[in-house]
């Protein structure tokens, strides 16, 4: 594990480049820095100063090296660059209220945009007029949207809101791409059609990802809960409720293991093999050495004599990140076997992970419905 810190001001939201050598980071505020990697460390290089609102998300499109933000001032900007300098284009979003979560498809010809208008932009390109123009989904939608992520076939979107669902919606644009074929999610996909969803998800949905086939759906609520849907086996559900604080970000990082992190400061490895197979298989971060042993005489009898205790008074957490984790991005690796990933989070630090969570073959065990036989074995 790396950690670098860029700051104090809390991290927000992140993005890569293709060849991971530059980041895009926003401190929690309406600037985007761009770092860059020099040895060990990080050069900022570039600030996108565009927004007038906190920026809520930003997307890297690693093929076209195009960056797309999104702030609370209800804009969105397309950023290109030009002879060294980001220059933004204006997005036609039409909403009347902040802007949520922004995410590129997989051909990047198109992006979705999340806000607390009740519904969802899908914007692309119009080479006639040279802008980006937005349609809007809003079948179903009764809350803010606060996550998206795309299918693999760069036309179904999914999306968690604060109305306590999790829907699966079809962004089909005729005008730039040709007509999807079937789906374990549904074969009719006219623009805006609701091809699933999932009530009473127990709280928020701060977060949703697709498999890397895109056959099951993740996501984690507010209620300390993970789900994943099964498109083929009948798009059922699967829940699982933890004991920890509510998680905020979730990706795939195999076909079968999943990596999620919030509000406990670290990151956890859970593993889907099917319906009523979920699991919790370890906890992803390496715990920082206590310093109760070189604990002096003196600090010894001063919390003896205070707190009635020998123990050393110190508010470090144990966990890499000392705040929850806002996201989590894929670094090294494709989706289907992916080697590394990083994390931002509140205390303004970023952690690059090595792999280190194990592949699991969860086995149900169908005459105990409680009952998980959990077989795991190291990647070698």
């Amino acid at each position: 594990m790396s950690i670098y810190t860029f700051g104090l001001e809390p991290l927000s939201c992140h993005a890569w480049n293709k060849d991971r050598t530059q980041i895009a980071i926003s401190p929690n505020s309406n600037v985007v820095h761009i770092y860059q990697k020099s040895g060990k460390e990080w050069n900022k290089i570039h600030e996108l100063t565009e927004h007038s609102g906190r920026i809520t998300g930003v997307d890297w499109a690693p093929e076209t090296n195009r960056i797309v933000t999104c702030a609370s001032d209800r804009n969105a900007y397309v950023w290109t660059l030009k002879d060294g300098v980001w220059k933004p284009t204006l997005v036609l979003v039409r909403i009347n209220r902040a802007a949520t979560c922004v995410k590129w498809s997989p051909m990047e010809n198109k992006f979705a945009l999340g806000s607390g208008a009740k519904l969802i932009s899908v914007c692309y390109f119009e080479k006639e007029n040279d802008w980006w123009l937005s349609k809007h989904i809003k079948k179903g939608i009764c809350s803010t949207v606060l996550s998206l992520d795309w299918h693999p076939n760069n036309v179904l979107l999914a999306a968690g809101s604060a109305d306590l669902h999790c829907r699966v919606f079809s962004a089909y644009i005729k005008d730039i791409e040709e007509k999807p074929g079937p789906t374990p999610w549904g074969s009719k996909m006219p623009f805006g059609e609701v091809l699933f969803e999932h009530k009473e998800c127990g709280g928020w949905v701060h977060s949703v990802s697709f498999s890397p086939s895109g056959d099951t759906l993740a996501w984690v609520s507010h209620n300390s809960s993970i789900s994943v849907a099964d498109g083929p086996r009948g798009k059922q559900v699967t829940h699982l409720t933890t004991d920890n604080l509510p998680l905020m970000s979730v990706i795939y990082v195999t076909e079968n293991d999943i990596v999620a992190a919030g509000h406990d400061c670290c990151p956890y490895q859970f593993s889907y093999i099917g319906p009523e197979a979920l699991g919790f298989v370890k906890k992803l971060d390496v715990p920082k050495q206590s310093s109760k042993g070189s604990m002096s005489a003196m600090q010894h009898f001063r919390n003896l004599d205070k707190k009635a205790t020998t123990e050393e008074d110190h508010n470090e957490m144990e966990t890499l990140h000392q705040n929850s984790i806002t996201q989590l991005c894929i670094v090294e690796g494709p989706k289907t076997n992916v080697e590394k990933y990083s994390s931002v989070g509140l205390d303004g630090a970023m952690v690059i992970d090595i792999k280190t969570y194990i592949s699991c073959k969860i086995r149900y065990i169908a005459h105990n419905h409680s009952t998980l036989d959990v077989i795991t074995h190291l990647h070698l």
